[in-house]
């Protein structure tokens, strides 16, 4: 939802899509913390609109592609029209975003060879194993290799969007 808002705030037409969901279709989030255990907690998140029809997605439409963290990339990686439009911005030099366990659909759609990305660190050893190189940052902060804007979670927010402006070309002015 932030990345989703946080583009639009800026000017940004975002269409947000669900494989196997419909515009105006509700889908439920999940929240990621860090409370001192071994690997992040979750819990419920809010519900969250879908404004366009996954179905209807033309790759060649959109300037830029945003892939969301959580528990989701688990589950679209296994959608060949997502790994087919990943793979559209990455031969296309389109920017693309991913965060937090969203390195696994760019593992999975072999667009990772050679690159520097950064993810959850538990992701990780899928960059590598996909030919990446998995670039070791903070967890506030994000990596940019050319369009392939990363960061390893939620906390990156603020720094990972400013650098996605910034490939996108996105101007802020006072």
């Amino acid at each position: 939802m932030v990345p989703f808002q946080a583009l639009q705030m800026v000017g940004h037409t975002v269409h947000a899509v669900c494989p196997g969901k419909k515009a105006g279709e509700v889908i439920r989030t999940a929240i990621h913390d860090f409370e001192g255990d071994q690997t992040y907690s979750e819990k419920r998140g809010h519900n969250f609109t879908l404004n366009a029809s996954f179905d209807e997605v033309k790759a060649g439409d959109y300037d830029a592609l945003v892939i969301p963290g959580g528990r989701a990339p688990e589950y679209i990686r296994l959608n060949t029209k997502v790994l087919e439009i990943v793979r559209h911005f990455a031969e296309a030099n389109k920017p693309i975003a991913a965060v937090c366990h969203g390195a696994q659909v760019l593992a999975a759609a072999g667009v990772l060879k050679g690159r520097g990305c950064n993810c959850y660190p538990a992701v990780g050893p899928d960059v590598t194993c996909a030919g990446g190189v998995f670039v070791e940052v903070p967890i506030d902060q994000a990596h940019v290799d050319g369009n392939l804007v990363t960061a390893p979670a939620w906390p990156a927010h603020p720094v990972w969007l400013a650098k996605f402006l910034a490939v996108l070309g996105t101007r802020i002015e006072p």
